[in-house]
């Protein structure tokens, strides 16, 4: 078997336990960032190999803003993922996006804190990414149709703010966000789609809503216990929509996202440290 995958998936823990999974492996990779959030799960679907790693661990043992994002971006970047589909739990600000439902959205807005590091580059090199559309509109499409194909109720479009947490929204800030236009909320789009356009792979989000955030009226204030039980009815749904997406990308389609570092070093090549660019010859050797 192959420790390479085209197609990669970061999600739950239990996303990979599916019954049509063949050849199926672990990986463990270690980056010039640090070790990745747990061991990567490869395995064929429909004909494609594919790569999982539970976001959070498996157990659920980091918080959000201790993930090691630039870790699992480049173990990804390492097997050879050109594809990455996000399985992300949010919480919805608008009436019509139910629990329950799937939403792929668009936009992303940052209310993170800043100490999550966002970047590759550094130390010697400087880059500047392009990132007004920060999911790929390929992939989303066929997140979007995978989607209605597996029977969701499902949104296409929408801004995801992005909050430190771990804690959730104060009302204040619920409805806040609320008046600012946002669609959804939740903790992990970033910095991991800004990554995942630093890494050239074509980004998209599944967002499996889990509750009102604390904004409806008529809605008790999200609580652990109602998002677990929704989480929980979510994985059947992410995996009978991973089932369809997968043939959906197939041999793999081209985005824009795949040559998003071509024009964004600006650093005289000849001033890149030695040491600098070793570390991020996979990313970008080519342009160097």
């Amino acid at each position: 078997m192959s420790h390479e995958a085209t197609i990669g998936l970061i999600g739950g823990s239990g996303l990979y336990a599916m019954q049509e999974l063949e050849e199926v492996e672990e990986v463990a990779l270690e980056t010039p960032y640090g070790t990745p959030s747990d061991t990567y799960v490869l395995g064929t679907l429909a004909g494609q190999r594919v790569a999982f790693l539970p976001r959070h661990g498996r157990g659920h043992r980091l918080m959000p803003s201790e993930l090691p994002v630039r870790a699992n971006i480049y173990g990804f970047k390492q097997l050879g993922v050109k594809y990455l589909v996000a399985i992300s739990a949010v919480g919805s600000l608008r009436e019509d996006y139910a629990p329950g439902h799937v939403v792929v959205p668009d936009q992303i807005f940052d209310r993170t804190k800043g100490i999550r590091p966002a970047t590759f580059y550094g130390d010697g090199i400087v880059a500047h990414i392009v990132f007004d559309h920060p999911f790929c509109s390929v992939l989303s499409e066929k997140i979007y149709q995978a989607a209605q194909k597996a029977g969701a109720t499902v949104h296409r479009g929408g801004t995801y703010v992005c909050m430190e947490g771990p804690q959730f929204s104060t009302l204040a800030e619920s409805e806040e966000n609320r008046r600012r236009g946002h669609d959804l909320i939740g903790m992990t789009a970033l910095p991991e789609a800004k990554l995942a356009r630093e890494a050239e792979m074509a980004y998209g989000m599944m967002a499996m809503v889990t509750d009102y955030d604390c904004w409806h009226p008529h809605h008790d204030s999200v609580t652990i216990e109602t998002v677990i039980a929704v989480l929980q009815a979510n994985v059947a749904l992410s995996q009978r929509i991973v089932r369809e997406i997968i043939p959906l990308i197939g041999e793999g389609f081209e985005s824009a996202a795949h040559t998003a570092m071509a024009q964004a070093i600006i650093t005289d090549r000849q001033r890149i440290p030695p040491a600098t660019r070793e570390r991020v010859n996979l990313l970008v050797g080519k342009y160097l």
